[in-house]
């Protein structure tokens, strides 16, 4: 059996790079807790929000109503008019780069954190 021929110093780096992997992970995968939600409507800001207040917005787009829900420091499109509702079942956001888009209606909710956060880097 292959196992027999596994000495010692191979289950130590083994065990060290399966610690160094879930470190790494739990490190960088995860990003920044989310201060404000930026919320714009027809791709104008239409109010910067801070997630310490718990508070329903209604924000109008050409669609209709959309209601933004703050609350326990995330933020959701509770409900929009657009027909096939993706950003209501988009849920809760909480960290920093995350965001909801109702393009239908043209309204959007973006957590911001203490630094941006970007999805690629342009050049």
């Amino acid at each position: 059996m292959a196992l027999q021929h596994i000495k010692i110093g191979d289950w130590l780096t083994i065990l060290f790079g399966c610690i160094g992997v879930v470190m790494l992970t739990l490190k960088l995968w995860n990003g920044e807790l989310a201060d404000k939600a930026l919320i714009r409507s027809g791709g104008k800001i239409f109010r910067e929000v801070p997630l310490s207040n718990n508070q329903n917005i209604e924000v109008r787009g050409p669609l209709g109503i959309s209601i933004i829900t703050i609350q326990n420091r995330k933020a959701r499109i509770a409900s929009d008019p657009s027909p096939r509702q993706y950003c209501v079942r988009q849920g809760w956001l909480q960290q920093a780069g995350e965001i909801a888009l109702c393009l239908p209606n043209q309204v959007s909710v973006e957590m911001i954190g203490s630094k941006k956060q970007y999805d690629s880097l342009n050049y």
